[in-house]
């Protein structure tokens, strides 16, 4: 890990972690960055303690706080969240930074704090250790300086602040190293790194539709490769690399291979014909996109066998990165049907930080990949998943929705999919993901054997071995992720969710072969948050799923 099994980051070869945002950043109302959430105390601690709880248990070094508000009330100035929560209940020990000038945004944009000096004092107050000051450093110091002397931050709070940071600060050896040299780092963009890169990028791709075994492609078809993902190294990496927005990316990364490329040096340049269809304005925001030789493009696909379209956004992260419609582009959208009306084959290639709704022409995709932002090798990554140099393996880690009104999870509650009721009410709860979290196919096949359960009830202290057998039944080699799923059939209070992923383990197995996977579950593993706020684990049934295969087990106390 990013500390090493011993946290020992004096290790030149470690770093502190920083996790990050506490707590609740990723679900604001709006859906826009920065902006209210509101979030029971059932479900905060249900949904999103457990993460930060586990991280802190591992050890980490640092946290960032949520720049947004919960239930109306900064996080940066909530006493009850940074101290009561993250440090006396959780145990906190490290050092808690603020975010991008958010102690500032307490006075300026929230308006909580009258003052730049009362929003100093609210923050350090709350439990703050150190400011990411924007730019200007002496309104806080003078500020914070000032509000000791008049005795409104005690110096107990300050000292305990400073002792934290120059414990990390130690722990990093900073005061016998300060600064590195890459000259100690000789496997900085090594081949070997470059590989692990490469691996990442290949072994997360996602073919989420597949329609009669489209793909892999053979190397000698005649591809038009089209779209404003698909000659673009910007939108492989995504912002947050070379640069905040992503707009220098391509000034660093351009010895590394687009798709376009990657494709042409795969098969050769005479078999990849390249057009846009649709672009970017490189030079503007981040969803502004233009017809380029559109009609040129459709009319080159009569002369294709297969179409690799490769559509998604260009670059974009935190608040210049909100959008309004989760539609992707109304010129990718026209650019898709077009091609469509053709009747090529049409290979989806969906380059994308998040799910843009492609359902107004993905039924006449026959295949689709999700490469994510798979980086510098993600245009090698997708060209060999293509032409099945390798074979796909990644699984959705969310639910691909169908339409912008119709967004789920995959924990969501029994009454969000139920089926048709009886008599007059006859409705159901349209229930309409495009893909569902934990989805992706394969070039092979995966066969699930019957359950086996060391017991079939599970008692207080004990702990439930699940085994399944898993076979490639196809004929080429392959990768699964076996995803265990367990489900409470009935809760005494709060509502059940629908399923819950307790464990996952990813296999290898060539044709032919199978594999057993073992997964241990203890009480506490299936345990909930009630409407009292305390962790329990119910009595009664549960159901455990692995693949296709399904068995029940009793909780008894």
């Amino acid at each position: 890990g990013l500390e090493g099994d011993d946290n020992d980051v004096s290790n030149p070869f470690k770093v502190a972690s920083s996790i990050k945002h506490f707590l609740g950043y990723q679900v604001p109302v709006s859906g826009k960055d920065r902006t209210p959430a509101i979030i029971s105390d059932q479900a905060l601690r249900e949904y999103h303690l457990p993460a930060f709880r586990a991280a802190i248990a591992a050890g980490a070094k640092t946290i960032m706080i949520n720049s947004g508000l919960i239930n109306g009330v900064p996080v940066h100035a909530n006493y009850k969240i940074l101290t009561k929560l993250l440090k006396e209940e959780l145990g906190f020990k490290g050092l808690v930074v603020t975010d991008w000038g958010d102690i500032e945004n307490l006075h300026k944009r929230d308006r909580v704090a009258s003052s730049n000096k009362e929003a100093v004092i609210m923050a350090i107050n709350a439990g703050i250790d150190m400011s990411m000051i924007a730019y200007n450093y002496e309104p806080f110091c003078d500020d914070l300086i000032a509000a000791v002397k008049e005795g409104k931050v005690k110096q107990e709070r300050i000292d305990d602040a400073v002792r934290k940071i120059l414990t990390v600060k130690y722990e990093l050896n900073l005061f016998e190293k300060p600064t590195t040299n890459i000259k100690d780092y000789p496997k900085f963009g090594s081949k070997e790194f470059e590989k692990a890169a490469y691996n990442t990028a290949a072994e997360s791709i996602t073919l989420l539709k597949n329609t009669n075994n489209v793909l892999p492609l053979s190397k000698t078809a005649k591809v038009l490769i089209t779209g404003p993902n698909a000659n673009s190294m910007r939108t492989l990496n995504g912002a947050w690399t070379y640069s905040w927005q992503g707009e220098k990316v391509e000034e660093f990364a351009k010895n590394y291979n687009t798709i376009v490329k990657a494709m042409q040096n795969k098969v050769g340049a005479s078999n990849v014909t390249y057009l846009p269809g649709v672009s970017y304005k490189m030079d503007g925001k981040y969803f502004e996109d233009f017809a380029d030789k559109m009609d040129e493009t459709i009319a080159a696909a009569k002369n294709a066998d297969v179409i690799v379209l490769c559509l998604g956004e260009n670059t974009y992260t935190e608040t210049p990165g909100n959008l309004s419609d989760l539609y992707i582009s109304d010129l990718q959208t026209e650019l898709a049907q077009k091609l469509a009306a053709t009747g090529k084959n049409i290979i989806l290639v969906l380059n994308e930080g998040r799910p843009r709704v492609i359902s107004k022409f993905e039924k006449n995709m026959g295949a689709i990949l999700q490469s994510y932002l798979p980086g510098n090798f993600g245009g090698d990554a997708i060209a060999d998943v293509l032409y099945g140099d390798v074979n796909p393996s990644g699984k959705l880690p969310y639910t691909y929705p169908q339409f912008p009104n119709a967004l789920f999870t995959y924990y969501h509650k029994p009454s969000e999919s139920r089926e048709t009721t009886e008599g007059v009410y006859n409705y159901d709860a349209d229930y309409n993901p495009q893909y569902v979290f934990g989805h992706g196919l394969s070039y092979t096949t995966f066969t699930y054997g019957d359950i086996k359960l060391s017991s079939n009830t599970l008692k207080k202290g004990e702990t439930l071995s699940i085994t399944v057998n898993v076979s490639n039944t196809g004929k080429v080699s392959g990768k699964e992720t076996v995803l265990l799923y367990i489900s409470d059939l009935y809760a005494s209070d709060v509502s059940p969710d629908v399923k819950r992923l307790r464990g996952f383990d990813k296999i290898d197995l060539k044709a032919g072969e199978s594999k057993t996977v073992t997964f241990k579950l203890k009480p506490e593993d299936i345990a909930y948050v009630n409407a009292e706020l305390k962790t329990v684990t119910g009595e009664g049934e549960f159901t455990v799923q692995l693949g296709n295969q399904k068995i029940n087990f009793n909780y008894t106390p």
